[in-house]
C-alpha cells in the first residue's frame, strides 16, 4: 500500500481498476481540517489525464512494474518502435503511451521499458539527454555565455531557450524533466 505522504512525480499505483502515474501534485493544509493531496493522474492505459483531491493518510494499492532496458528505432504512423536490448524483440508503443517523452527521444536511445502483467505501459527517460541544435539565430561576436538566450530547435522538434554563443551543429545536454538547457556537451 501506498500512503498519501509516500507520493512522489513519477509513482504508480491502482485504483479502481485502472494504472495511474503521478504527473503532478501538491500538499494543501487549510487552517482547519485535516491536510489534502491534490494530484494530476495519467491513466498508463489510455493517456488521459484527470485532476483529484484525497485527504491526507489515504492508501492506494501499490503495483510491480518490470523494467527492461530497450532502444528506440524509429517512429512512423502506427506508433514508436522500440527493441529490447536482451532478446531483441520488437515493441510498438502508441503515442499516448509514450506521451511527453517523444520530444525528447532520438534515433538509438537506450531507455526503460515499464511493463505490468506482460502489458508495456510506460517509459522512463534519464534525467537528461544529449541532442544537436539544428536551427537557431547566428551567434556573433562579443556573445557571452552570461548574456541573454535564444530559442533552438533540436533534432527530436523541441524548443528551448540557449545562451547567445551556441550555434547549429552544437551538442547540448537537456533536462527531461522540466525540458530546460543544462550546458554544452
Amino acid at each position: 500500500m501506498i500512503d498519501t505522504g509516500d507520493i512522489r512525480k513519477g509513482s504508480t499505483f491502482e485504483q479502481d481498476g485502472r494504472l495511474l502515474k503521478v504527473v503532478d501534485f501538491s500538499h494543501n493544509k487549510q487552517g482547519r481540517g485535516s491536510a489534502q493531496l491534490r494530484m494530476t493522474l495519467r491513466d498508463l492505459r489510455t493517456g488521459s489525464l484527470t485532476q483529484q483531491t484525497v485527504m491526507a493518510g489515504t492508501k492506494f494499492s501499490s503495483i510491480r512494474l518490470e523494467r527492461s532496458h530497450v532502444q528506440f528505432l524509429y517512429r512512423d504512423a502506427d506508433g514508436f518502435h522500440f527493441m529490447d536490448t536482451e532478446s531483441f524483440d520488437q515493441i510498438m508503443l502508441n503515442e499516448e503511451t509514450v506521451g511527453e517523452a517523444a520530444r525528447f527521444l532520438k534515433d538509438n536511445d537506450v531507455i526503460d521499458l515499464l511493463t505490468h502483467e506482460d502489458e508495456p505501459i510506460d517509459i522512463e527517460l534519464p534525467t537528461s539527454v544529449v541532442l544537436t541544435i539544428t536551427q537557431t539565430d547566428p551567434g556573433f561576436k562579443g556573445d557571452t555565455a552570461t548574456g541573454g538566450t535564444k530559442p533552438a530547435t533540436l533534432e527530436s522538434g523541441l524548443t528551448v531557450n540557449v545562451p547567445l554563443f551556441l550555434s547549429e551543429g552544437d551538442q547540448v545536454k537537456v533536462d527531461t524533466r522540466t525540458g530546460d538547457y543544462i550546458e554544452r556537451v
